[in-house]
């Protein structure tokens, strides 16, 4: 399945991507990485929102939770934000309403394919409506950190805040 998705990733990236302009794109894609990075880091071992479940061959292969998220931070969070901020409409703010919800929506089924397959599990309070919310937060700091990084990154700080709170994640995750 992780092989499936990175397919598809890599496919919509070169039909709808602007990869040939990935440099105006780097310092978002690092902003995406770094704070998946930041939730691998700190949460997924020892208080985990989710976990990725491989199953059939990617379980048989020995493919891990990390194997499957460092393969999405290398392909899916790239591909993700050459096409979206490349495609994002430029004045109209319900087509801009509306594209940041096209998106939410293909992550969702993403996720929806993901729960049904035993592809992903939820921990500690997360569940399916969490990962929308985040991904409508996910999806306009994104946009935010394209035009101004700075802004981007109070907002997130902020975000994490309220995330570390409403979860009541343990002190005790800083190791």
């Amino acid at each position: 399945m992780n092989a499936i998705y990175g397919i598809l990733w890599l496919g919509a990236l070169l039909k709808w991507g602007d990869w040939r302009n990935w440099r105006l794109y780097y310092p978002t894609i690092l902003f995406y990485l770094l704070g998946d990075l930041l939730y691998q880091y700190l949460l997924s071992a020892h208080y985990p929102m989710w976990k990725y479940s491989p199953q059939g061959l990617d379980d048989t292969i020995g493919l891990t939770h990390s194997h499957v998220s460092l393969s999405i931070m290398a392909i899916k969070y790239p591909a993700t934000v050459l096409i979206y901020l490349s495609k994002f409409p430029k004045a109209n703010l319900v087509k801009q309403a509306l594209f940041i919800a096209f998106w939410v929506l293909i992550f969702a089924v993403n996720e929806s394919i993901d729960i049904k397959a035993g592809l992903i599990q939820y921990y500690n309070g997360w569940g399916f409506h969490w990962s929308l919310f985040f991904n409508l937060v996910m999806f306009l700091l994104l946009k935010l950190h394209h035009h101004r990084p700075l802004a981007a990154w109070l907002l997130s700080l902020g975000f994490i805040v309220f995330l570390w709170n409403t979860f009541d994640v343990p002190s005790t995750v800083f190791r």
